[in-house]
């Protein structure tokens, strides 16, 4: 049985555990720290153990990972009562924070650095992990059955490269929302019911990403599948892909932006 000390259960932590448990993870080998309420009365009765504080964990209690899912700007507040869990894997899913911060405040640990986005909140979202070097096989492993709880996970060698990481995947999905939000104006500036707009944005947005999801076809592929020559998808694809001012620049611009930002916040 794996057993998992969950420090934080917000939404994100929240999504984790409802997925472990839907995955059939043990609850009795479950223990969650949060001091609200909301965690108590939704996981509690189905038998996962929740206390409000550190100090009041089962001293026998021994986790083989420590999911630190607080948010960033209390960690360094928070984590240091845990230090004392040095056999397990200490798994964070704080945006920004450097393995060598979660170092400094632990201790000689295993550490493993998750990126996670919010379609965890449906089992449908992507993490990206870098681990340091005390994490071996079975730590890695362990934290993998986790994080595929809520989606798809990726590992990857360079912690530098998880700026990119928020850039693309952390904060993507509010790039698909707008696109949602400015797709649903456009038809209503084009004279359509603002609701009936918006369904059909959100509609197309989803089933798009199944379809992307499911399809062995490669994203060009599939938007040419749908682009006839002189049509009306074309129309707006030259207006979307013109040279210099297209959506291509407009994203790279984009996550070049909040990638430049991630290493600011991280300092």
């Amino acid at each position: 049985m794996t057993r998992v000390l969950l420090v934080g259960c917000g939404k994100m932590g929240s999504a984790m555990l409802a997925g472990w448990l839907e995955r059939g993870i043990d609850p009795a080998g479950i223990v969650v720290v949060e001091p609200g309420t909301a965690a108590r009365d939704a996981f509690a009765p189905k038998g996962v153990t929740v206390v409000d504080k550190a100090d009041a964990i089962d001293r026998a209690f021994t986790p083989d990972v420590v999911v630190l899912a607080v948010k960033p700007q209390v960690m360094a507040d928070i984590a240091p009562a845990y230090a004392g869990y040095k056999s397990g894997v200490f798994l964070s899913i704080a945006a920004g924070k450097k393995l060598g911060f979660f170092e400094g405040l632990l201790g000689n640990v295993a550490l493993v650095r998750a990126m996670p986005n919010t379609p965890a909140a449906v089992q449908a979202g992507i993490t990206v992990c870098v681990a340091n070097a005390r994490v071996d096989a079975a730590r890695r492993a362990a934290c993998q059955v986790l994080l595929e709880a809520v989606g798809e996970v990726a590992w990857i060698e360079d912690e530098g490269l998880m700026d990119a990481v928020t850039a693309v995947s952390g904060s993507g999905p509010a790039y698909v929302f707008l696109l949602a939000e400015v797709m649903a104006k456009a038809g209503a500036a084009a004279g359509l019911p603002a609701e009936l707009s918006t369904k059909l944005a959100r509609a197309t947005v989803w089933g798009s990403g199944q379809l992307l999801k499911q399809s062995p076809e490669s994203s060009e592929q599939l938007r040419v599948n749908v682009t006839s020559p002189g049509g009306t998808t074309a129309a707006a694809l030259a207006v979307l892909m013109a040279e210099g001012k297209g959506f291509q620049e407009l994203m790279t611009e984009a996550v070049a932006a909040a990638t430049r930002r991630g290493k600011e916040l991280a300092g």
